[in-house]
């Protein structure tokens, strides 16, 4: 059977023997389900699972907000957006650049400049690469009184070997319980996921990694790509939906964000946000465009909030 897609592919036996593989390591207790237990001691709410109750989330925050980048050049209606999240002029935002291969971040490092520009002067970079030293309260201490979170791209294992199970991850689930904002771009978007999409160490081009399967999940139960379309990505989330099936995946193209609040999630930008599912009797891809909303735990499209282009349509496109 082919996968839906945008531009048809396949992975051949190669990426089916991967799937077995790793399969037989993982689906007695799968990552998902053991970050599920995860979000619970690190201070988070269970949201996965069709069992959670109508009137909560299943996928997104409770409360707060995360938006997803895909990299590449970001609009100033996504930084704007973002600083408005985190307060506007009264923003207190805290930036992780861990994902970096670079050991230092000064105050001046040039990743600012767009959260700059979008109004934000309450800035605090933040970095270490010692789990350690992520767990004490004095390197936690300024994510107590943030607002928002800001993690650029880089590698996301980076951000696992450094922050996974600390008190800094904790501290991100509880800037969300306060209504705050956690943002991230390419693999800064990726590592919010529950399950890490391109965590290798030695490149990016594998798409599971055995030793990197965890993301921080503050997004339960999806699995989501950046760079999208840029790099031909299209067809490489239905590997990770071959070995997790109820998994949502998430396709960021560069320049372009979601936008989620509970389950609801918006696009903003220049490009497009791709949606897998392969829960349904069809598995689908769901292409979204600028403006175009989508929820994310009844996997669906949702009324849009801003006024549509004429002439403009969703589009779903189903397996053939």
């Amino acid at each position: 059977m082919n996968r839906p897609n945008v531009r048809s592919g396949n992975r051949g036996l190669g990426g089916l023997l991967l799937a077995l593989l790793i399969g037989v390591t993982t689906l007695s207790a799968s990552p998902g389900d053991l970050h599920s237990q995860d979000r619970k001691e690190l201070g988070g709410t269970e949201q996965g699972g069709t069992e959670a109750s109508e009137s909560r989330p299943v996928v997104g925050p409770s409360s707060g907000a995360l938006i997803l980048a895909g990299g590449g050049s970001l609009g100033p209606e996504i930084w704007g957006q973002f600083v408005s999240l985190a307060g506007g002029d009264d923003a207190r935002i805290v930036v992780i650049p861990t994902a970096g291969a670079e050991d230092d971040f000064p105050e001046d490092w040039g990743g600012l400049e767009g959260l700059r520009e979008a109004g934000a002067h309450n800035l605090t970079v933040l970095h270490t690469r010692d789990p350690e030293v992520a767990d004490s309260e004095e390197f936690v201490s300024p994510l107590l009184e943030a607002t928002g979170v800001w993690i650029p791209g880089g590698r996301q294992w980076r951000l696992v070997d450094a922050y996974l199970g600390t008190r800094t991850h904790q501290a991100l689930f509880e800037l969300l319980a306060r209504g705050g904002v956690v943002g991230g771009t390419s693999a800064g978007a990726s590592i919010l996921a529950s399950f890490l999409v391109r965590g290798d160490p030695n490149t990016n081009q594998v798409v599971i990694s055995q030793d990197y399967l965890d993301g921080f999940g503050l997004l339960n139960g999806t699995a989501v790509d950046q760079h999208l379309l840029v790099r031909d990505r299209e067809d490489d989330l239905w590997e990770v939906l071959e070995l997790r099936p109820e998994l949502l995946g998430i396709g960021l193209d560069e320049g372009t964000a979601l936008v989620i609040q509970e389950d609801r999630g918006q696009v903003i930008g220049v490009s497009e946000v791709l949606v897998y599912d392969r829960t349904g009797p069809i598995p689908q891809t769901h292409l979204l465009r600028e403006g175009e909303a989508f929820d994310l735990g009844q996997r669906t499209f949702a009324p849009t909030m801003v006024p549509q282009e004429a002439g403009h349509e969703s589009s779903s496109t189903p397996r053939r």
